[in-house]
């Protein structure tokens, strides 16, 4: 799998290596999002230690370390195949001296596994950090999937408390960012994938550029044991480590059960803890309309990782056939039930465009918040509502839709007809005690601007609108 983005994260990570006698840096996210193939190209040109813990126990992963050691700092005294680590004073006492005079990183990838079977080991860093401080030039960096610990070891109550100089938490790719790793689709193509199976990088990589959707889908989830298929069961079996009924919980969003009590009827038991930490993953989200709090009564829940939305709405339904071999002859239904699904995903990359361009300064000053809207009972949905200022007022509405093209008029037309709702005038105001005729109106530009959203084109949008496309939003 070729490396690519990721350009922020190399940079401060090589900001931590130049700066003088730091601390320890960590790096952590979810499973797949590529920790590990940033450590290792940061670690490129650069002497360094390597080592992955297994949760072997502790004599194990000294013996592994050993070996690694030997190998990545050859010709010095000690015979690491001889004698080998006898504890973990004595790797790090080691590989300290052995840093003397000139950087060596120390990668510890999967530190919570090392820590499951050596639990004394982050009270051992920390004296180890405090009696060798300006004495060494080794470079700590702890690195893991397992998110809660990651965080547990930055808490205040821990022994590693206010000793790391840098905390780099990895998520997906963004819809620009995957872009990198489907280049040799079209954009329209780059949002169907993108839609299916997220910003993972390795998910995009599994993706055939040179073959169709049917059979990247044949491959992928539709024969016994596929790579999509058994993805789905080790995210909902592996990312979320406390908590009751996190699957419960995913599995009723999914279906659309979107509000707490809702979600909270439906697994039968309270779901406050497990929903938080499914928000701290990443893998849901709490949405309120954009206007208000997030404490509104009018919240929502959604799937917030696109490929786990796909697999718990649409393909965990034919699983049971697909593993009985009927992959094959169920494909058009699968392809058929697409359209419906990837209009909310969507949507949200159209929001994260948004954003792109707010950072950019592209959607004017004080940006302050962009996300979706919808008034009491849900009505007056609009995909889009971007804020400015200290008073949050409305400067722009936008709507995407999940057509190849769309007639721009139409789309900005049912925009202003939702716009009293969020009091944004009509591009127009009607004189007092006359009939609303075009002889009668004054034309008054509306300073709120309207974004019209399509995959492939946006015909007929007014002057001033801003259009966008997939070519847009998937653009490196």
């Amino acid at each position: 799998m070729a490396f690519v983005n990721r350009t922020e994260e190399l940079a401060a990570l090589d900001a931590w290596w130049k700066s003088t006698d730091p601390r320890p840096a960590v790096v952590w996210g979810r499973r797949r999002v590529g920790k590990t193939a940033l450590v290792q190209r940061f670690a490129e040109g650069r002497r360094s230690v390597f080592h992955t813990g297994a949760g072997r126990a502790a004599a194990g992963e000294l013996a592994q370390l050993s070996r690694q050691a030997a190998a990545a700092l050859p010709g010095r005294l000690r015979d690491l195949a001889a004698r080998p680590y006898a504890d973990w004073d004595d790797a790090l006492d080691d590989l300290a001296a052995a840093a003397e005079r000139e950087p060596l990183l120390l990668v510890l990838d999967e530190f919570p596994e090392i820590v499951n079977t050596s639990s004394d080991l982050p009270g051992i860093l920390r004296a180890f950090l405090d009696r060798t401080l300006g004495r060494t030039r080794l470079r700590l960096l702890l690195c893991g999937s397992a998110v809660r610990h990651m965080t547990a070891l930055q808490e205040q109550r821990a022994p590693l408390y206010g000793r790391f100089d840098l905390s780099l938490s990895l998520h997906p790719f963004r819809p620009h960012e995957a872009a990198l790793m489907l280049p040799d689709l079209a954009p329209a193509d780059r949002a169907l994938v993108y839609g299916l199976v997220g910003g993972m990088p390795l998910y995009l990589s599994w993706w055939d550029q040179a073959a169709d959707v049917a059979d990247n889908l044949l491959r992928l989830a539709c024969r016994p044991g596929a790579s999509l298929l058994t993805e789905g069961q080790l995210v909902l079996a592996t990312e979320v480590e406390h908590g009751e009924y996190p699957a419960a919980v995913l599995h009723a969003i999914a279906a659309g059960r979107s509000q707490y009590n809702e979600i909270k009827d439906h697994v039968r038991a309270e779901p406050a803890r497990t929903l938080d930490r499914l928000i701290e993953l990443r893998l849901a989200e709490r949405l309120t309309p954009v206007t208000e709090t997030a404490r509104s009564r009018r919240s929502v829940y959604r799937i917030a990782d696109n490929f786990l939305a796909f697999y718990l709405g649409v393909l965990s339904r034919y699983r049971a056939e697909i593993e009985r071999g009927l992959g094959k002859a169920l494909l058009p239904v699968l392809i058929d039930s697409l359209d419906d699904h990837l209009g909310a995903p969507w949507e949200e990359a159209f929001r994260e465009h948004l954003r792109r361009l707010a950072v950019g300064a592209a959607l004017g000053p004080d940006i302050v918040a962009v996300g979706p809207y919808w008034s009491t009972g849900g009505q007056n949905e609009i995909d889009a509502v971007v804020l400015a200022g200290r008073d949050r007022h409305p400067v722009l509405l936008g709507e995407a839709t999940w057509t190849r093209t769309v007639d721009g008029g139409r789309l900005a037309s049912r925009l202003w007809e939702k716009a009293p709702a969020l009091r944004i005038a009509t591009p127009w105001a009607v004189r007092p005690g006359s009939d609303d005729t075009d002889a009668n109106r004054t034309d008054r530009p509306d300073p709120v601007r309207l974004a019209l959203c399509a995959r492939e084109e946006v015909r007929g949008a007014p002057p001033g609108s801003l259009t966008v496309t997939a070519a847009d939003i998937f653009s490196p």
